[in-house]
């Protein structure tokens, strides 16, 4: 592994961590965990509960910490993937500071009147560039 990699997932591990909390809880309520691309996908009734109650983006199909993805269901995670990995991408850039970031980037979307999942910088990052995401 290359040192630029391994730097890339140390600096987003904390978050990562954060996903990997799900884990367990997703495996015992008969979810699915599958590697793609160096990034955990993780569904399973647990991580449908999760999903369902995020305090500023809830409730959503799927949510990416760091290099762990939730989804509802492993065709929810096969139709977000690309957007999903942008946030990766994301994660990868800022770190620790992405979640403190998205959520002041949906606070200030709100702020300008607009919605705080579609005005938010971060998102529509991923809209755009899911396209240029190779899966």
């Amino acid at each position: 592994m290359k040192p630029v990699t391994v730097f890339r997932y140390l600096w987003a591990l904390p978050n990562t961590l954060l996903g990997l909390l799900l884990l367990v809880p997703a495996l015992l309520s008969g979810g699915r965990v599958k590697l793609v691309d160096g990034v955990l996908e993780i569904s399973g009734r647990a991580v449908v509960w999760v999903l369902e109650r995020i305090p500023f983006a809830g409730p959503a199909d799927a949510l990416t910490l760091g290099h762990a993805v939730l989804g509802r269901s492993e065709e929810i995670l096969e139709q977000w993937r690309r957007h999903e990995q942008v946030h990766v991408r994301q994660y990868e850039r800022w770190g620790p500071f992405f979640i403190p970031a998205y959520a002041f980037s949906s606070l200030y979307a709100r702020m300008k009147g607009r919605d705080g999942y579609l005005g938010n910088r971060f998102e529509t990052e991923a809209f755009v560039g899911e396209k240029d995401v190779i899966t």
